[in-house]
Order: structure tokens, then C-alpha cells, then sequence
């Protein structure tokens, strides 16, 4: 058995995709092969039936004619034959000449069929070409599209046939996914703003309440627990406003490495690391992606955050590791930790969702780490695989495109 490598069969695969272009190509090309060899039959058959209805000789020799013939293609005829002898020679000959012919005619009008079906590809393929150029151009339109331009547009010219009614549904498409998307982020930008705004008003009302020394002790602690609402309010917030805008492909990218990023995460867990007496370890290896520092700062953060927190109460360890594999920025975050299920795996990305009901408490975040993390990696064009880790706990992988 012969294997290619992953290049060389990406290398084949555009050669041998079967796009319309070559279907096409097939099509033109196969008509006019099936057409030329039903002309060159009819050909044949009619030539071979006008020679056979005048096969016999043009004259015959009578019996005690005294005429010499001679002939080059009949090297049979002498001299001194009798008429009979002559007449059967020049009927041989008719009839080799007769077949001669036909075999002449069928092999100079393969070869013209050859060349003709050669050049029928070709114009074929070219016509195809030029007829799917629209298609092309609506393909190229929806990529670009894809990477967040909404504003690009077809624009197709041309007559009013079906392709130009096809780019002009979908440029009004554009036009209103444009319009939705514009009014998406102005209301995360009013959201913002108007949400922001009383959380961090309330926020200083309750400092100053809490840090007034003559307060009692029952408002003080009643000022801690709002401070503590508060706070969890704020950190919702931010989480949707952030889920909001991360769930779009990322414009501006810069060269960002991921243990750079990874080590920053380490340092700002680190502390709760250890009143929860959680060892973080692991290498991490140079990997450099493009795409948004804080975003994938916030991967790197909520993925730790959740493997401290979701830990075994004594001995736990999350191991932080990040490299390049296959072409691609890899970053591995693995925990100690209970039990999950298979089959609860997906649950875990939703927002609001917990593998179980101890997963609550207000000190474990506000359900929204692991969906903010997995909406950043799909807005990089990543992606994150979770699988249960063998004895408890969890393997959170993160692959990005170099």
C-alpha cells in the first residue's frame, strides 16, 4: 500500500476536486465526442455502401481479346492471361483498393476526431470558465464576507439572467445582515455604557458606607455582601458584553504568543491557586498566533479559573502547556478535579450551565468562562476540545491557526 503525506494530498485534492468547471467541461466535451463518432459512423457506413453497390470493374476483358494490360497497383495483371484469368484479377484488385480506402478514411477521420474533441475540451473549458465567472466572483464576495467585511458587494453587471438575480438577493442579504449586525453593536456599545455606569456608582456608595469606622458592624457586613453582589453584577456584565463581541471574526491581529499569554493567566491565578492549595505547572513552549492579546488573554485566564476552582479539595494540580503541533498554536489546560461524564461535555460550554449543582456557588464565577472562551477561539478561527481526564478532572485544548 502506498501512502502520500497530508501535502502531497492536499497538493491532489484541488487537481482532482470535481467542481462544476470540469463537469462542465466533461459535458461540452463528452457531447461533441458522442456526436463525432456518430457523424463518423454514419460516414463509414454510408461510404462503405456507395463503394460495395460499385465494387465490380469499370470494363471486363472478352473472352479472345488480344489487349495487354498492365497496372502498379494490381501486380497480378500480366500479359498473356486469358480474359477470364484478367477479369478476376481486376475485380481482387477493385475490391483491396475498395477496402484500402475505407480503412484510409477511418483512421485520417479518427485522428481529425481526436483533434477536434482536444479542441472541444479546451474551447469547452474556457466557456465554462467564462459562463461560472459570476459564480466566482460571488464566491470571492462571501469570503470576504466571512472575515467580517460586511460591506463588500457583488455589484454583478451583465444581463438579467439567473446569476445576476442570485448576486443581487444576496448583495440585499448583505445589506441587511450589515444593518443588523451596525445595530448589534450599537446597542453592546449603549449596553455598556448604561450597565456600567450604576454598578460602579453603587460600587463606591458601599466602599464609602463600609469604610466609615463609626458604622456598625451589622451595616458593615451588609455592605460587604452588596460590595460582593456588586461585584458579581459587574463580572456578569462584562462577561455578556464580552461573549457579544467575541462571537465576531477579529479584525485588527497582531503577533500574540500564547506562553506569553498562558504565563500572564498563571500570574493572576496564582494567588487563589494557593488558598485553595492548587499547584500550577507545566512548560510552555513558544507559539505565536495572530489575533487579539486580551481576548486570548481571556482564554488562557477563564480556562485556569476554571480548573483552579472546579479542583479536589487537597493535592489538586493544573498543568499549563502550550506548543506548536501540525501548524498550529496548541494550548493544553489540565486539572484534577471530579468526575465528568462523556456526555456532559458539551453542556459545560453553554452559558449559564453547570456540570452540577455545587457548581453555583458565587465564588465559582457566573457560568459564562468556558462560552466566552470557546466564542474567542471560533472569532480566531480555533477551536476547544474538552475531554474527561482519566481519574477526574478535565483536558481543555486549545488549537489556533499560526
Amino acid at each position: 500500500m502506498i501512502s502520500r503525506s497530508p501535502e502531497v494530498q492536499s497538493s491532489l485534492t484541488p487537481l482532482l476536486r470535481p467542481t462544476i468547471r470540469i463537469r462542465l467541461t466533461l459535458l461540452y466535451g463528452g457531447m461533441f465526442l458522442i456526436a463525432g463518432i456518430l457523424l463518423l459512423s454514419i460516414i463509414y457506413a454510408l461510404s462503405t455502401q456507395a463503394l460495395q453497390q460499385g465494387g465490380d470493374p469499370l470494363f471486363a476483358l472478352l473472352p479472345g481479346s488480344t489487349v495487354q494490360l498492365t497496372s502498379n497497383t494490381c501486380p497480378g495483371l500480366e500479359s498473356g492471361q486469358s480474359a477470364a484469368q484478367a477479369n478476376g484479377i481486376l475485380s481482387e484488385c477493385m475490391h483491396r483498393q475498395r477496402d484500402q480506402a475505407l480503412d484510409d478514411l477511418l483512421r485520417r477521420s479518427l485522428f481529425a476526431l481526436l483533434g477536434l474533441s482536444i479542441i472541444a475540451f479546451a474551447f469547452g473549458y474556457a466557456m465554462a470558465g467564462r459562463v461560472l465567472s459570476p459564480l466566482g466572483r460571488i464566491t470571492r464576495t462571501a469570503r470576504q464576507v466571512a472575515g467580517s467585511d460586511l460591506a463588500r458587494r457583488i455589484e454583478l453587471d451583465g444581463p438579467d439572467d439567473e446569476l445576476k438575480e442570485l448576486a443581487d438577493t444576496f448583495d440585499e442579504m448583505l445589506e441587511r445582515l450589515e444593518r443588523a449586525f451596525t445595530a448589534q453593536q450599537r446597542f453592546v456599545a449603549n449596553a455598556s455604557h448604561e450597565l456600567r455606569t450604576p454598578l460602579a456608582i453603587n460600587r463606591t456608595l458601599l466602599e464609602i458606607h463600609v469604610s466609615d469606622p463609626e458604622a456598625p458592624l451589622a451595616l458593615q457586613q451588609l455592605g460587604k455582601t452588596l460590595l460582593a453582589t456588586n461585584e458579581r453584577s459587574e463580572q456578569l456584565v462584562e462577561g455578556l458584553l464580552l461573549l457579544a463581541r467575541s462571537d465576531n471574526q477579529i479584525i485588527e491581529r497582531k503577533a500574540v504568543d500564547l506562553a506569553e499569554v498562558a504565563s500572564r493567566a498563571v500570574d493572576q491565578t496564582h494567588a487563589e491557586a494557593v488558598a485553595k492549595g492548587v499547584e500550577i505547572r507545566g512548560e510552555r513552549a513558544p507559539a505565536v498566533v495572530q489575533g487579539n492579546g486580551v481576548l486570548l488573554e481571556r482564554i488562557a485566564l477563564n480556562l485556569l479559573q476554571n480548573a483552579v476552582r472546579y479542583n479536589v479539595p487537597e493535592g489538586g494540580w493544573v498543568e499549563v502547556t502550550t506548543e506548536v503541533q501540525h501548524g498550529q498554536a496548541v494550548l493544553v489546560v489540565s486539572n484534577t478535579g471530579p468526575v465528568v461524564p462523556a456526555y456532559e461535555i458539551d453542556n459545560l460550554f453553554e452559558p449559564f450551565r453547570r456540570l452540577r449543582q455545587e457548581r453555583t456557588g458565587s465564588d465559582k464565577g457566573v457560568g459564562l468562562g468556558l462560552s466566552i472562551a470557546r466564542s474567542v477561539a471560533r472569532a480566531h478561527g480555533g477551536r476547544i476540545i474538552a475531554e474527561p481526564r482519566e481519574g477526574g478532572g478535565l483536558v481543555m485544548r486549545v488549537t489556533l491557526p499560526i
